[in-house]
């Protein structure tokens, strides 16, 4: 799920870059819901970990943590770069479709 909805919102963000009509609330509604699902996969992963003891592959989680510090980053760095705030979003939306990708095929 995290694949998808964080392709799609950085697919969204990075047109809303060229395309002024794009822009508003609702781009930033379907960036919240992204972020959300990423921190929500992240919650889940370790309460998984923590109460089932499941086993997850090396570097699993931090691939999935790296998510949450890759939001972070993203805020902090669009606030000073107002100008470009849709680029900075909707790359690093597909940098966490990157990172989800990268966490479900580990071995």
């Amino acid at each position: 799920m995290q694949v998808g909805v964080c392709a799609g919102v950085g697919a969204l963000t990075l047109a809303a870059h060229g395309v002024a009509r794009l822009r508003g609330r609702g781009i930033w509604i379907v960036n919240v819901v992204a972020f959300v699902v990423v921190t929500a996969n992240v919650v889940a992963a370790s309460v998984l970990y923590k109460t089932y003891h499941w086993e997850f592959p090396k570097l699993h989680m931090l691939y999935e943590f790296s998510g949450i510090v890759a939001i972070g980053i993203m805020y902090s760095y669009a606030k000073q770069m107002k100008a470009r705030q849709y680029l900075i979003y909707g790359f690093g939306d597909l940098f966490l479709m990157g990172l989800a990708l990268r966490a479900l095929f580990m071995r």
